[in-house]
């Protein structure tokens, strides 16, 4: 009999021993689902944003205490929260704040879902409009870190997705997550929009922008993601599209645009009225003149704890996005996070507030979450030291901002 060369299987490399990937274009196989259709390693992971955030709330609580403020006051009653809880409860036109230089800022700044939802849970439940606006806030908190985690998976594996969602939960910024603002329930919104982009389903991901433009300022990030998303798309198919997919393009601003477009009409400007009603809250796009006044003041007279951690946290934003472009991240993810950036770096107004505009840009954390990941696997003492050290980190900056600090939020 001829003879047959045996070659040994442990000289053939198992599909575990292979290398890493560097990019979603190269990622392995199909994540694995669970019977109930969740992701391999969600629940551990939502486990672990539940944990840090709630340590967050109360640390923000213990620090109200020692400084014999209400407990819950600085959770649902700062800043701008006071301005969505009057509205959800006397509607819009009814309150106004006359600046010392003479501005007239009014409550159309401020975008309706979120207080919409307010009013609609202390219509049927026997809550008031502060508790109602917390349960919001959490709920689509949680919402957003699982579709975080799912679009994580999607592209990266377990690991990455597990990282990402707990960088998300540790950023300084991110008790912003679990006080009664926007910021939760636009990322919820924007994230699913984003994976149903991901998926293809273009329909969901023009309600659920449409949606998003309806909860904040920033919602046109997210339409001009999808839109660019479905343009790109129909170029690659060289225009052999389904009808879907021009519908969600189509659905994905309106939100936004139909909001702006009926405050410039309540005050005579259809067009412009709105951008008058923000640049009295001195918020308007000056293409970063006032960044660079800012940043001026700040090397000229100092600005304390919160104002040098936003320039840094900004600017690590910053590099961040570079970074994300060299990831090769889906082309709907850099968009998405460019344009935040782009607004955050542009935009004028209180440099302390531009931290928790970047809180939805997720993608940014992409590549920390890769090499957070890769940590793990090869030393995971180190991984726990470092992540460790930026949950404390969040969690005293957090308490701080909120519960100390007087600079807004």
């Amino acid at each position: 009999m001829p003879k047959v060369n045996r070659v040994s299987t442990s000289s053939v490399p198992r599909p575990s021993e292979s290398a890493a990937p560097s990019g979603p274009l190269r990622r392995p196989g199909l994540p694995r689902i669970t019977r109930r259709g969740i992701p391999e390693g969600a629940l551990p992971a939502l486990a672990l944003f539940v944990a840090v955030r709630f340590a967050g709330v109360l640390a923000v609580i213990l620090m109200n205490a020692v400084r014999g403020h209400p407990l819950l006051k600085t959770l649902a009653h700062s800043w701008d929260s006071r301005w969505y809880l009057h509205i959800a409860a006397q509607g819009y036109g009814h309150k106004i704040w006359i600046t010392p230089q003479g501005d007239v800022q009014s409550d159309w700044a401020f975008f309706p879902l979120y207080p919409w939802l307010i009013r609609a849970l202390t219509t049927v439940l026997p809550f008031t409009p502060g508790q109602a606006a917390l349960l919001v806030a959490w709920i689509a908190a949680g919402v957003a870190a699982y579709g975080v985690y799912v679009i994580g998976h999607h592209l990266y594996g377990r690991g990455v997705a597990t990282a990402l969602v707990a960088l998300w939960a540790a950023l300084p910024h991110s008790v912003e997550l679990t006080i009664a603002y926007t910021e939760s329930l636009f990322a919820a919104l924007a994230v699913w929009s984003l994976y149903c982009v991901l998926k293809g389903r273009w329909l969901w991901a023009g309600a659920l922008a449409a949606l998003a433009g309806l909860s904040r300022p920033s919602g046109f990030a997210i339409a001009v993601a999808v839109a660019l998303a479905a343009g790109y798309e129909a170029l690659r198919q060289r225009g052999r599209v389904p009808v879907s997919l021009w519908a969600g393009a189509v659905l994905a601003p309106l939100g936004w645009l139909g909001y702006v477009l009926w405050v410039g009409s309540r005050i005579g400007d259809m067009l412009g009225g709105y951008f008058k009603v923000q640049s009295a809250w001195d918020s308007r796009f000056d293409f970063g003149a006032g960044s660079v006044r800012f940043l001026k003041a700040l090397l000229l007279y100092g600005g304390g704890v919160v104002y040098p951690a936003a320039l840094m946290i900004v600017v690590i934003g910053v590099l961040l996005f570079a970074l994300l472009c060299l990831e090769r991240a889906p082309l709907v993810l850099v968009v998405f996070a460019g344009v935040l950036v782009l607004l955050v770096v542009g935009g004028s107004g209180s440099f302390s507030s531009k931290p928790r505009f970047l809180l939805p840009a997720f993608p940014l954390l992409i590549p920390m979450a890769r090499a957070l990941a890769r940590s793990w696997r090869h030393r995971p003492a180190h991984a726990v030291v470092v992540y460790g050290a930026l949950t404390v980190v969040s969690l005293l900056f957090g308490a701080y901002v909120t519960a100390v600090a007087h600079s807004p939020l």
